[in-house]
């Protein structure tokens, strides 16, 4: 069984989730905009929600429309903390170099996903455990698969 999260809401539009099993509720654009090659602009969804307490809300890009149109978002994906009451906008990029996205009001832009998010206790120490990893980061394990080489 899926568990389920009350989340109250202010919209003219409820997300909703295409498909059962989908971990986003599709935001839709409450205002059109025209994006031009590189230009990006904050969409306003007119969607306002209270989260509980140990939750957060992530706005992440749509993958049809980042892999067919080219539009992303800027800040991806945008946090909502269980203590912001504002409407949800959403910071869309044009990232195709030659053609404008039109953005029609009601056209689905992005998802949102809801996650129990736990609290951080940060406990200072004068030296971290050993890691598997340990230092390696940014592309450390190479990028492609060479029978098991990291070249």
């Amino acid at each position: 069984m899926t568990e389920t999260v009350d989340v109250l809401i202010i919209a003219p539009e409820l997300p909703a989730y295409a498909h059962p099993g989908d971990a986003g509720a599709d935001l839709i654009a409450a205002e059109a905009v025209r994006l031009a090659p590189g230009e990006r602009a904050l969409v306003g969804t007119g969607v306002r929600i209270a989260l509980p307490e140990g939750h957060a809300a992530f706005v992440v890009p749509r993958s049809g429309l980042a892999a067919k149109h080219g539009i992303t978002i800027v800040n991806s994906p945008g946090t909502i903390d269980a203590g912001y009451r504002g409407e949800i906008k959403v910071a869309l990029l044009n990232t195709d170099a030659r053609e404008p996205y039109d953005i029609a009001v009601g056209d689905r832009i992005a998802q949102l996903i809801v996650m129990p998010v736990p609290r951080a206790r940060f406990i200072p120490v004068d030296e971290l455990p050993d890691s598997l990893r340990g230092h390696g980061g940014f592309g450390s394990t190479g990028y492609q698969n060479h029978g098991g080489s990291n070249a």
